[in-house]
C-alpha cells in the first residue's frame, strides 16, 4: 500500500475504504468462523487428518485477514506506529501469508497418500502426526519473518524500536538484506509447493487410469487441482506491483482507488474464496453444517389463548 494514501485521500474516502475494508474482513471472518464451528461440532471430522488440516487453513487464513484489516485500519487511524508492534504485526502477517501454500501442500499430500498408498494411510495420516505437521508449518513460515527482524537488530540499534513508523513492510525491513531474503524464501517455499502439487497430481492421475474404480482416484485428482487453484489465488498479492504499474498510467487521477481496489482484489477476496470452495465441495462438510446450523434456529409459534 502506497504510504502516501493517509494523506491524499479525503476524509469521506477514508471512511468509506474503511468501513468496506472492515465489513469485509468482519464477513469473512464469519463465514470462515462457521466453517470452524462446524468442525468442532462433529468428532469424526477431527480424527480426520484431511478436515484437521483443511481448518487449520482456515484459521490461518482469520488470522491473516485480522491482521491485514488491522494494517490498513492502523495506516488511517493512526499511521505512525511503534516499532516493535510493527514488527510484531508484520511478522505475523507474513508468517501466515507463507503457511498458506504450505498448508495446501501437506493437503495435496494427504489426498496422494490416500488414493496412492491406501493400506497405509490410517497409519501414516494419524492426528497426532497432522498435528506435528501443522507445527513445522508455524516453524517453517516463521523463519523468514524471524530472519528479517534478526537482519534488522544487526543493523539498527536498540533505540530504533522504540521509535515510531509507518507501519509498511519496506519501511520495516528497507534493506538489499531484507530484499534477498524475502526474494529467496518466496521462491523456495513456491517452487517446493508447485513441485509437490504437480508430483502429487500426476501420480494421483496414473493411478486413476490403472484403477478398476475410477471414483475416488479422479475426487483426489480434482481436489489437488483445486489445490492448485487456491495457490493461484494466494499468489495474486505477487502480481499487485505489475498490476499497479500497468493501470495507473490509464488513471493517474484514481491512484488511490486502484491501490484499493487491487489490495480487496488480491488480499481480501482470495482469503474467502479459498476455503469456501473447498468446504462447500465437500458433501459431509456441508451436510453437518447444514444439520448444526439448522437445529439452532429457534422458531417461535405464536399460539392463539
Amino acid at each position: 500500500m502506497n504510504s502516501t494514501v493517509w494523506i491524499v485521500d479525503s476524509y469521506e474516502e477514508a471512511l468509506a475504504k474503511n468501513i468496506v475494508i472492515v465489513c469485509l474482513g468482519f464477513i469473512i471472518n464469519f463465514i470462515n468462523g462457521m466453517l470452524v464451528v462446524t468442525f468442532f461440532s462433529n468428532t469424526m471430522f477431527s480424527r480426520d487428518s484431511r478436515y484437521i488440516l483443511y481448518i487449520h487453513l482456515v484459521i490461518n487464513d482469520m488470522l491473516m485477514i485480522f491482521v491485514s484489516v488491522t494494517l490498513y485500519v492502523l495506516s488511517y487511524a493512526s499511521p505512525l506506529v511503534n516499532v516493535s508492534w510493527c514488527c510484531i504485526l508484520m511478522a505475523l502477517g507474513a508468517t501466515t501469508f507463507m503457511i498458506t501454500p504450505l498448508n495446501l501442500a501437506g493437503m495435496a499430500i494427504e489426498r496422494f497418500i490416500a488414493i496412492c498408498k491406501p493400506l497405509h494411510h490410517s497409519q501414516i495420516c494419524t492426528p497426532q502426526r497432522t498435528f506435528i505437521f501443522i507445527c513445522l508449518l508455524w516453524v517453517l513460515g516463521a523463519i523468514p519473518s524471524l530472519s528479517d527482524i534478526i537482519i534488522l537488530f544487526s543493523i539498527q540499534p536498540i533505540s530504533f524500536f522504540r521509535s515510531l513508523i509507518l507501519c509498511y513492510s519496506f519501511n520495516l525491513f528497507p534493506s538489499k538484506a531484507h530484499w534477498d531474503n524475502t526474494t529467496a524464501s518466496q521462491v523456495i517455499y513456491m517452487s517446493l509447493v508447485w513441485i509437490i502439487l504437480i508430483y502429487t497430481y500426476c501420480r494421483v492421475l496414473f493411478t486413476a487410469r490403472k484403477a478398476v474404480s475410477k471414483g475416488s482416484a479422479n475426487k483426489a485428482r480434482s481436489t489437488i487441482l483445486l489445490h492448485g487453484v487456491q495457490l493461484l489465488l494466494c499468489m495474486l498479492s505477487y502480481v499487485t506491483p505489475f498490476m499497479y504499474l500497468t493501470i495507473t498510467p490509464f488513471f493517474p487521477q484514481h491512484r488511490t482507488k486502484i491501490t484499493f481496489c487491487i489490495y480487496l482484489l488480491t488480499n481480501i477476496m482470495p482469503r474467502l474464496l479459498s476455503p469456501l470452495i473447498y468446504g462447500v465441495r465437500d458433501q459431509k462438510f456441508v451436510k453437518q453444517m447444514k444439520e448444526y446450523f439448522t437445529c439452532r434456529v429457534i422458531i417461535v409459534k405464536i399460539v392463539p389463548s
